[in-house]
């Protein structure tokens, strides 16, 4: 099986993970709430979802291997709240982009989750058990680091956009442990449309009660926009996920990553090229930034050589 053209569809889903947080930002902007247009975004996509396990044989068996995880303990209750993590990241969209731009944004998501992806894995929260904390991966966050301090150093002369950087970092840390424990959720259903719909479930039910507390303090957005694309970010989320069991069968779970953060990058630097969302131009630093992120992340995923394969080279 040729996996070249998987990995293509892999980095196209990863421009669709840019746009995704670009259309949040902007309905976010719009109606001058993150926190209602995320919950917007992530309710239309619940509802994709929850259809699609209900009306297939395959979603209802899945969903019934959790029930029975679940009662035997084999899957723990917090294991399912992935969903958590992702709405603030959701919100975090919708209060950030539009002043820092996606590239920004993109580069501390990602600095975040590759630096917190260390102690998740040493720790063994993920499937795959405990994972040693190797120095490719130590270089790698570390690149991270660096490139995130070159990509912002403009932004220190306006503290208040330092601040909007530090959200998403904060979401890229948790991160790590939403792909954890997403896993151990896909694991116990054999079904990546249950565990999405359950982490879609956990996304929104803690939109919606942030939202309450955000209409009684603030009031309900006035003016929605007319434009439809700006309600389809939950759309964009299912892509991702489709393209995603569709692409790990044939070319792995690492590369898969690869081509989805590759794609978030180069996605994200061309949404800020052609369709800036802010004032300021893209600066050749940003540009520098990410493509050192996309370098630390291809060294913090270097597979660790046995001794015996080092006898062998």
């Amino acid at each position: 099986m040729r996996r070249w053209p998987y990995g293509l569809l892999a980095v196209a889903a990863g421009v669709l993970l840019s746009s995704q947080g670009r259309i949040n930002g902007q309905l976010g902007a719009q109606l001058h709430d993150g926190v209602v247009a995320g919950l917007i975004s992530t309710a239309l996509g619940l509802v994709v979802l929850v259809t699609s396990v209900v009306c297939t044989p395959a979603g209802r068996r899945g969903a019934g291997r959790v029930a029975a995880s679940l009662r035997k303990r084999d899957l723990r209750w917090w294991e399912c709240l992935g969903g958590c993590v992702g709405a603030y990241l959701i919100v975090t969209q919708g209060v950030t982009i539009t002043a820092i731009g996606v590239a920004v944004f993109t580069v501390a998501t990602i600095s975040g989750q590759l630096i917190s992806g260390l102690f998740v894995d040493r720790a063994g929260i993920g499937p795959a058990g405990p994972q040693p904390i190797t120095g490719w991966r130590l270089l790698g966050a570390g690149l991270a680091v660096g490139a995130v301090v070159l990509a912002v150093q403009e932004q220190f002369a306006r503290p208040q956009n330092v601040v909007l950087f530090v959200l998403p970092a904060i979401a890229g840390f948790g991160l790590a442990w939403q792909s954890a424990v997403n896993g151990q959720v896909r694991d116990a259903s054999q079904n990546a449309v249950v565990a999405a719909a359950l982490n879609f479930t956990a996304a929104t039910t803690t939109l919606l009660l942030a939202a309450v507390v955000d209409v009684v303090l603030r009031g309900w957005p006035v003016d929605f926009p007319s434009e439809w694309w700006l309600y389809a970010g939950g759309a964009f989320g299912i892509f991702v996920i489709g393209i995603s069991v569709v692409a790990v069968r044939a070319v792995g779970v690492l590369l898969l990553s690869l081509c989805l953060v590759s794609g978030q990058l180069l996605g994200a630097v061309a949404l800020d090229v052609f369709v800036p969302a802010r004032s300021a131009h893209l600066s050749f630093a940003e540009v520098l930034g990410t493509v050192i992120t996309l370098f630390a992340v291809v060294v913090a995923a270097l597979p660790i050589r046995t001794g015996s394969e080092r006898m062998a080279a």
